[in-house]
C-alpha cells in the first residue's frame, strides 16, 4: 500500500493506456495521488489496475478520445464530480505517423496528428485552465508532453515536428495566461527513452547524414522520476522546458 499524501493531490494523465503515460501514472499513483487514467484503450488500464493495490477512490478509468472536444469535456466533468478539483494534468497523449517526406505525406495523416497531438492537447490544457481556475484553493500544473522534436527534426518527421514544435507554443502563452491564476504550466521533451514505440531506434534508424545507426535508449525510470519530481514543486516554482534524453543519443550536433 502507497504512502498517502500529507493532503490528498490529484492528477490527470492522458494517454495512460501504454508508454511514457502509463507509466507516469503509475508512478504517482504509487507515489500516492488520485489519478485519473485517460486512454481510447480503457480494458488494458483496468487490467493493469486489477494487479495493484491502492484504495477505491484513487483511480479513476477515463475513455476519451482527446481529439473530440466533447469527450475531453466529459472527462473534465467526470474528474470534477468525482473529486472537485485537479492539481496535476500531464499532458501527455500523441501519435507518431511514420516518417515521410513531404510530397508523400497524405493529408489524413497530417490531420490525425494535428487532431491528437496538437488540438487535443490544447482541449486537456483549456479543460484544466477552467477548473483550476474555480477550484479552491486555485490554481495547479500542467506539463505539457513535447519531445526532442520540438527542438531539432529527424529526416521524415515533419507531421510530428510541426505538432511538437506548436506545443512549445502552447506552453509558453498558457504559462503566460496561468500566472494571475496559480496555474504552473511546462513543457518536458523527452529523447530515447525505451518503449514500444522507440524499439526501432536500439536496431537502427534513419540518420540525417542518410545512414542507419542503432540510438542508445533510457530506462523509463528516468522519466518518470523527473514527471513526479515536477509534479511534486509548490506552485511558487515552475519548470518551464526540461529535455531529458539518453545521454549518448545524437541529439546536440544532431545533423
Amino acid at each position: 500500500m502507497q504512502t498517502p499524501l500529507d493532503t490528498p493531490r490529484y492528477a490527470l494523465v492522458t494517454g495512460a493506456s501504454s508508454g511514457i503515460g502509463q507509466a507516469c501514472a503509475t508512478a504517482l499513483l504509487k507515489a500516492g495521488w488520485h489519478v485519473a487514467f485517460l486512454a481510447r484503450r480503457t480494458q488494458v488500464i483496468d487490467e493493469l489496475l486489477e494487479n495493484m493495490e491502492f484504495e477505491a477512490s484513487q483511480a479513476l478509468v477515463l475513455g476519451a478520445d482527446i481529439a473530440n472536444e466533447q469527450e475531453v469535456r466529459e472527462a473534465f466533468g467526470a474528474i470534477q464530480n468525482s473529486w472537485g478539483r485537479l492539481d496535476f494534468l500531464f499532458n501527455n497523449a500523441g501519435v507518431f505517423p511514420a516518417g515521410a517526406s513531404p510530397e508523400n505525406i497524405q493529408a489524413q495523416d497530417w490531420k490525425r496528428a494535428v487532431d491528437i497531438n496538437l488540438n487535443g492537447s490544447f482541449y486537456c490544457l483549456s479543460n484544466a485552465f477552467r477548473l483550476m481556475k474555480s477550484q479552491s484553493p486555485m490554481g495547479g500544473r500542467i506539463l505539457n508532453n513535447g519531445s526532442i522534436s520540438a527542438h531539432a527534426p529527424r529526416p521524415g518527421s515533419m507531421v510530428y515536428t510541426t505538432t511538437k514544435h506548436a506545443m512549445t507554443g502552447l506552453t509558453k502563452a498558457a504559462a503566460l495566461d496561468g500566472r494571475a491564476f496559480n496555474i504552473a504550466v511546462g513543457q518536458i521533451d523527452i529523447g530515447n527513452v525505451a518503449s514500444d514505440m522507440t524499439t526501432a531506434m536500439a536496431a537502427g534508424i534513419l540518420q540525417a547524414d542518410g545512414s542507419t545507426k542503432p540510438e542508445a535508449r533510457m530506462d523509463m525510470d528516468s522519466v518518470t522520476q523527473t514527471v513526479l519530481n515536477i509534479a511534486a514543486l509548490p506552485l511558487s516554482a515552475n519548470v518551464l522546458f526540461t529535455t531529458i534524453m539518453a545521454t549518448q543519443m545524437p541529439f546536440v550536433g544532431r545533423g
